[in-house]
């Protein structure tokens, strides 16, 4: 008999993306009405995403107000809202597994979009788009890079980049930088390993395209960090991206050829003793989830979850473990920090938020609600007002602290939430507090900047 709701932690089946059936789009529609009669008959995740309203507008629309009064042919209108964010299946939904329905949304939705890439429906822009490391070639390089930067932020060149490769023109975009995050990391100062009952007592950094190529000073502010904590660091010999712009398309077999490079690699370091951190939580996500459950049975795989750590997942362990300093000369005021959706989804709880209490004389807005931006979503010209349509709650929240006053700064883990949550408020005439990754402003409580 089925019961309403679940009483028991939400789990994960493997993704069984090598079967044929998998590709077999009638099923998959077959698959797609089961869950959208569930969604419509339950109508709990209406505000997470534009799939949900764009399901129930089609259904009050149908001409039986049902489920099967919707033609399947729209249902890829649902598909294309979905950028995989997990809220659905990790806050709201009451029948995802071990529940008898089975309800899994987000890799329904994988699964569609993986059978769109298959029939050749995903264009060259969109692919383009999703290839981190093919737009990382340029980054390090000095003059290319001041000449794209700049040729960038021309409104010629944004509506060219909107008419041929679907870029809103009004979308914040990320500058190439000049040297590259792989290039400028200094050599650890610590050189012994000291081991805690929780924590490895040494570092493998997995930099991630975003912070090789655009952000390196997120990064340096983590080698900071590090080094300032007596805790020794490498960087992984040698890395491809996550794969994660490629999940997001359904372009599932580019995410087995970044497994492939990347994997044999980390699960060195693992074997090693590391811990391996990687500061975008999609990146971390990749490797603690989505691989882990399109590759069940690959134990190299499986060593690599279990040590793939969120940077602050690690920090507050080592703190924990007794190892982790914690004065800081430096008090950052108030401060608006948004816990990203790839953050949540880890399971580890609100480590940032945890971090930043500890510094004196600073106060922590938290917000727990999706940004909108998901990566290549909230840049292109058929998602962009709505990504700032899905953001604009976040971007009124994070705008006063709780006694009414205004932050000093704006934050979020996923570097690309934050610029987001930046254009929001700029959008918006919410004020312009300065924006800092929490790596960052942690490194400066400690004194480090």
């Amino acid at each position: 008999m089925a019961t309403e709701g679940n009483l028991q932690a939400p789990t994960r089946h493997a993704l069984d993306w090598k079967n044929p059936d998998f590709y077999d789009e009638d099923k998959c529609l077959d698959e797609l009405e089961r869950i959208f009669d569930i969604c419509h008959g339950c109508r709990r995740c209406v505000s997470l995403c534009g799939s949900f309203p764009t399901l129930f507008d089609l259904v009050d629309e149908s001409s039986t107000m049902e489920v099967d009064g919707v033609d399947k042919s729209d249902y890829w209108k649902v598909v294309d809202q979905c950028y995989m964010c997990d809220l659905c299946y990790m806050t709201k939904c009451p029948y995802t597994p071990p529940h008898e329905w089975n309800l899994d949304f987000p890799h329904t939705m994988l699964r569609a979009k993986a059978i769109k890439f298959k029939k050749g429906e995903v264009g060259v822009a969109e692919r383009f788009l999703a290839s981190t490391d093919v737009h990382g070639q340029f980054a390090g390089i000095p003059i290319v890079v001041q000449v794209a930067n700049a040729v960038n932020k021309t409104s010629l060149a944004r509506g060219l980049m909107e008419k041929v490769a679907g870029v809103d023109k009004d979308a914040w975009l990320p500058e190439l930088a000049i040297k590259k995050f792989r290039s400028a990391a200094p050599e650890a100062k610590a050189v012994s390993v000291v081991d805690g009952d929780k924590t490895p007592g040494k570092v493998a950094i997995y930099s991630t395209c975003y912070i090789n190529y655009n952000e390196p000073g997120i990064g340096m502010d983590l080698l900071k960090i590090l080094d300032h904590n007596d805790i020794p660091y490498t960087l992984v010999e040698k890395e491809k991206c996550c794969g994660m712009p490629k999940l997001e398309l359904g372009d599932l077999d580019s995410v087995e050829a970044s497994k492939q490079a990347n994997i044999p690699v980390l699960a060195k370091y693992a074997r090693d003793g590391f811990a391996i951190l990687a500061a975008v939580p999609s990146c971390a996500l990749m490797f603690k989830q989505e691989i882990p459950l399109m590759f069940p049975s690959d134990a190299d795989v499986q060593l690599v979850k279990e040590h793939m750590w969120d940077p602050f997942e690690y920090l507050m362990a080592r703190k924990r473990d007794g190892l982790l300093k914690t004065e800081f000369p430096q008090k950052l005021g108030n401060v608006s920090y948004q816990i990203p959706c790839h953050g949540r989804v880890q399971n580890i709880g609100k480590k940032t938020e945890e971090m930043l209490k500890m510094i004196p004389e600073t106060t922590i807005n938290t917000i727990e609600r999706c940004s909108g931006h998901a990566g290549t979503f909230g840049v292109k010209k058929a998602h962009h007002q709505t990504a700032m349509k899905i953001g604009k709650p976040v971007f009124k929240a994070m705008a006063n602290m709780k006694d009414g006053s205004k932050p000093d700064y704006i934050s979020s883990d996923c570097p690309l939430g934050g610029h987001h949550i930046a254009q929001g408020f700029e959008v918006n005439g919410l004020g312009a507090p300065e924006l800092q990754h929490p790596l960052s402003l942690v490194a400066k409580a400690y004194g480090l900047k």
